[in-house]
């Protein structure tokens, strides 16, 4: 079983920053000694006024049981054990588009034209954060697919690995059967009763070396779900390109996907296929496939702790007690 330590407010240890320059006030203000007795060493300590034993002794206790009281209210705690939970029994691998075509600039964000990658990457976003129980891994594919991530309940790092997502950084084609085949190897292992591919695309399988319903069969000879987005408008749609100078340019291209090789990989493995268009019809493919059955499964997660503020606040409170007797009895000062 392994053990955990956390801090539930640990801006509250910021304050112990302040316990230095109250000290320095502390020693610089003094405390003048309870009773002062003529005598001709005053002539050459005129004006100062030098600190008693005692005060130096109450000022270390009211700053040590201030450290207590701050360090109490930064809540301490150890974990000592572990609870079970219930979460999705889903595992999902995000498979993503990054060929060059993504960058057509025929859908919109906030009403103004944006590339298709862009779009993809905010509704997929979006999506991600609508499932925080599930386990959700990421690929990208162009001429070949890359892990961008790998199945994790981590949203925040699945989101950080998901801004990073890039155009061209590998080279340039579709490769949807090696996609596929990549996305099933990393579900092959998966104990989840369900396990499930998202595959976007915007082309045509025309680079790799798995044909994608070959692909489709490994799928489903394993359990494994995929449901396919083709993406694009119908038709033409303008894409940036840039010449020989290195100015960018719109050029209008024809949008090709393969429709009916996407609707026979999703049939095959009991899945379904969706065509988006548009940024909307895009955001209402996720959230149909958001709705899916899920099953549940437990998981282990530390919920029980032991609370050590009492540690630090019983004697912090001690100590301020103790610092109000003495300056009222052995420490009080002569009127």
């Amino acid at each position: 079983m392994t053990e955990s330590f956390q801090w539930v407010h640990p801006q509250a240890l910021g304050l112990l920053l302040c316990l230095p320059l109250l000290a320095l006030w502390k020693g610089r203000r003094g405390k003048p000694v309870a009773v002062r007795m003529p005598s001709t060493l005053d002539a050459i300590h005129v004006g100062a006024r030098p600190r008693s034993k005692a005060g130096g002794f109450l000022a270390f206790l009211g700053l040590l049981a201030i450290a207590l009281l701050i360090v109490a209210l930064a809540r301490p705690r150890h974990g000592k054990g572990t609870t079970d939970i219930e979460a999705s029994g889903i595992d999902i691998i995000v498979a993503l588009d990054v060929s060059g075509s993504m960058e057509a600039l025929d859908f919109k964000l906030e009403g103004k034209p944006a590339n298709r990658l862009a779009v993809v990457k905010k509704v997929v976003g979006q999506f991600i954060n609508e499932r925080p129980n599930d386990r959700i891994g990421m690929l990208a594919f162009a001429g070949r697919p890359y892990l961008v991530s790998p199945l994790t309940l981590d949203q925040a790092f699945l989101g950080k690995r998901l801004d990073e997502v890039k155009l061209g950084q590998v080279e340039d084609g579709t490769a949807i059967g090696s996609a596929i085949a990549s996305a099933v190897s990393h579900l092959r292992d998966s104990k989840a009763k369900s396990r499930i591919i998202i595959l976007l695309t915007d082309g045509v399988n025309n680079a790799g070396a798995v044909n994608p319903l070959t692909a489709a069969e490994a799928a489903k000879a394993l359990g494994i779900k995929i449901y396919t987005i083709g993406a694009g408008t119908r038709g033409d749609a303008p894409i940036p390109v840039r010449d020989a100078f290195g100015r960018t340019r719109l050029q209008t291209i024809r949008v090709e996907i393969d429709e009916e090789m996407l609707g026979q990989v999703a049939t095959a493995t009991g899945a379904q296929a969706f065509r988006a268009t548009d940024t909307d019809s895009l955001k209402n493919i996720y959230d149909a496939i958001n709705k899916l059955e899920t099953t549940t499964r437990k998981l282990k997660q530390y919920q029980k702790y032991d609370e050590l503020y009492l540690y630090f606040l019983v004697p912090g409170l001690c100590l301020l007690l103790l610092e109000l007797i003495l300056k009222q009895t052995r420490f009080r000062r002569l009127p």
